[in-house]
């Protein structure tokens, strides 16, 4: 891409424009995640619709390599790309409230922290993931599961429209009865169909939450495993409560005496009072062991949904696998205690997500996300700081996840879960049961797949 050459519509932002002599390139190409390294020929950060369908225009005009980063959070880095060129929609930062109507407007820079920040301010909350540094349009893209899913749904599932610049530089809106094809394929069916550079979500009312994490002696896994996959499908749907097998985080508020000890964690958050969540917790508390730490306490919703960030900084090593979890059985659980049992890395983790309760409610055939009939979205993730620990990080979540895969009948994955190494049988499986009907969507709004650098659906 000549930036000195550049279409006279282009001129509006080709100050904006970042290439490799420019000085602040190295910092402005880092990806979230540090084990990923790419070279793209410009970063072009773009502060509306117009600018995005500009860029858009360019690359399919000359045939260039085309990425989209919004919040920039994407594991496997696919908000870059090496060669090409990046719309950065970083800029885009705008956010409206409708409170009386429980609406909440976003554009696609935004991250979920300042999606949450905006909204708290009126009570309200969009259901979205557990780390608030996550940008929401890749979130969003990709069905967007966290504490609210239980009770709320997807993130999909509250979303009531989108702005998307097409393949053809024109700028559409997508919503029930508005280009209802592309509408259902944008939920669930990722950055495939083209650029989202505003969302639309219905918000709930949400305030104080009782979160926090309860860890147990990790010698305790596989029992705490065999109640937790009883005790779920009878809990309210109020209660978010999600498991995993990690080691205390070397980090206060965590007491210093268990830093870096292998745990399981059962971590929850009760949408309403500390009164009636205590209620419900009882059978939890008197079926199994006395914890090493219980954390819960009342809290504002905004500040649990931010209580990781600290932990989880820009440039940290990743590798990470996922499956969709239909049944958890005892030889999968044997298999979790295995491995999980044995983390590389302080950081490194598995996380069992509840998809059930609000979720369920949805038919396969609604959305493009079609892992309706799961009960959980797992994720094994490698994760620290030091580049050298790469090999081994890869290592340990491929094998883990190779050893319990064989159990989850299901085959498919949370997009969003997924490294760019997953093959392209994997990706059919994400998509699950609406794979053919996406890919019949793709046909009609971006044939020659400008939108590829995803996990993608080619026409």
């Amino acid at each position: 891409m000549n930036c000195r050459n550049l279409p006279a519509e282009f001129a509006c932002i080709q100050s904006r424009i970042i290439t490799p002599d420019h000085p602040d390139y190295d910092e402005r190409r880092a990806l979230y995640n540090g084990m990923i390294d790419k070279r793209p020929a410009a970063i072009v950060p773009c502060e509306s619709a117009t600018e995005v369908a500009m860029v858009v225009t360019i690359a399919r005009q000359n045939g260039l390599l085309l990425a989209v980063r919004g919040g920039g959070h994407n594991g496997p880095g696919l908000g870059s790309c090496d060669g090409g060129i990046v719309i950065d929609m970083a800029p885009m930062k705008g956010i409206s409230v409708d409170a009386q109507r429980r609406i909440v407007s976003v554009q696609a820079g935004c991250t979920q922290g300042e999606v949450d920040a905006a909204a708290s301010k009126h009570g309200l909350a969009v259901p979205a993931g557990i780390v608030s540094s996550t940008g929401v349009a890749g979130l969003t893209l990709g069905g967007g599961h966290g504490y609210l899913t239980r009770k709320y749904g997807l993130t999909i599932d509250n979303l009531i429209e989108a702005e998307v610049v097409l393949a053809t530089g024109s700028i559409v809106t997508a919503r029930a009865h508005e280009n209802p094809d592309l509408f259902w394929a944008l939920r669930g069916g990722g950055g495939n169909f083209g650029v989202v550079t505003r969302f639309s979500y219905r918000a709930h009312p949400v305030t104080d939450v009782f979160a926090g994490p309860i860890f147990y002696d990790i010698g305790h896994a596989r029992n705490i495993m065999r109640f937790y996959r009883e005790y779920l499908p009878s809990a309210p749907r109020e209660l978010a409560l999600f498991f995993g097998m990690k080691r205390v985080p070397t980090a206060d508020p965590f007491p210093r005496d268990l830093w870096d000890r292998p745990v399981c964690a059962l971590i929850g958050c009760y949408d309403g009072c500390e009164d009636e969540a205590r209620e419900i917790l009882a059978p939890v508390h008197a079926a199994l062991p006395k914890p090493l730490l219980d954390g819960m306490s009342t809290m504002p919703f905004v500040d649990w949904q931010s209580a990781f960030d600290p932990l989880l900084p820009q440039g940290l090593q990743w590798y990470w696998k996922g499956d969709y979890v239909d049944e958890l059985t005892d030889a999968a659980i044997d298999e979790h205690v295995r491995y999980g049992s044995n983390t590389p890395s302080t950081l490194s983790l598995m996380h069992l997500y509840p998809i059930d309760g609000a979720v369920h409610d949805v038919r396969p055939e609604d959305t493009a996300w079609g892992a309706r009939r799961a009960t959980w979205s797992m994720v094994i993730a490698g994760i620290d700081p030091d580049p050298t620990k790469a090999a081994e990080l890869r290592r340990w979540a491929s094998d883990y996840w190779r050893a319990v895969h064989k159990h989850n009948p299901h085959g498919g994955s949370y997009i969003n879960f997924m490294m760019d190494d997953e093959g392209d049988e994997r990706v059919k499986a994400a998509y699950g049961v609406n794979f053919d009907r996406l890919r019949d969507v793709k046909r009609d709004y971006d044939p020659s797949n400008l939108f590829r650098v995803n996990q993608n659906i080619a026409p």
